[in-house]
């Protein structure tokens, strides 16, 4: 009785071990990096990061709109004047186009300076205020 008491205990031992080795791995793999940090002139291998483009040079009035400005401008956000908007557009017009840049650049009432886009360039935001004008005219 004994020694078949002792190969029961000895089945679980190894079927306990044999579940805890499968636990312990999964673990490992849950907490596995997934990934690897590349310094610049170290060897990463095929890994690298891929070469960034060079800017082609300042973005279009259009496209600096439809990236920042269409946020407030085409729903009427804040009470900002939506493009097209003759009516609403002709008084600021009227103040000339260089009031609506410093604004655009500075801020006014409730739109904050480059409308948020703090990195753009002035003459991006220049050329954004001029194409919001000949939409709107």
């Amino acid at each position: 009785m004994k020694r078949v008491l002792a190969a029961v205990l000895l089945g679980f031992g190894l079927t306990a071990g044999a579940v805890m080795a499968s636990v312990e791995d999964e673990i490992r793999a849950r907490i596995a990096p997934v990934g690897e940090v590349c310094v610049q002139g170290d060897d990463c291998g095929s890994a690298a990061a891929p070469a960034q483009e060079a800017s082609s040079g300042p973005r279009s009035g259009d496209e600096v709109y439809s990236a920042v400005c269409m946020a407030c401008h085409d729903t009427g956000a804040a009470g900002a004047p939506k493009k097209g908007d003759t009516a609403a557009w002709s008084p600021r017009i009227d103040k000339g186009l260089e009031t609506l840049v410093d604004h655009a650049i500075n801020g006014f009432n409730a739109m904050p300076a480059k409308g948020g886009c703090s990195n753009c360039p002035d003459e991006e935001i220049e050329a954004a205020v001029e194409y919001l004008v000949s939409e709107s005219q």
